[in-house]
């Protein structure tokens, strides 16, 4: 069995997961399987590549997404700036796309430029 880390708000060691995110199951807090904590106990989120990415980089979706409710895709290698990361939910990113406009991405479909 995978271990998985202790939630970052309450240190409970009772986690799990339930699709993409990780949940604690005494405080309800959820995040992102690419969120994790450095040494200083900060979340940091990770490209598809394991790079650590930060407000303000750019970043290039890896493959096609599909936008849910729309007939518009991403496509792959579409590079979007000026990311902004969000650490609730199971998007990290919330950015604007061109010719699409504001979306919130999953750091694990995109690449650090």
């Amino acid at each position: 069995m995978e271990h998985l880390p202790a939630c970052p708000k309450c240190k409970c060691e009772y986690t799990y997961e339930d699709g993409d995110v990780i949940v604690c199951p005494e405080c309800a807090y959820e995040w992102s399987k690419n969120a994790t904590e450095n040494e200083n106990g900060a979340t940091v989120i990770k490209d598809a590549h394991g790079n650590i990415l930060q407000d303000g980089d750019t970043v290039v979706v890896v493959k096609d997404l599909k936008l849910k409710g729309s007939s518009l895709v991403i496509k792959g290698g579409t590079k979007v700036k000026n990311i902004r990361l969000v650490f609730e939910g199971d998007h990290n990113i919330d950015c604007k796309v061109d010719g699409i406009g504001a979306m919130q991405l999953k750091s694990e479909f995109v690449k650090k430029a």
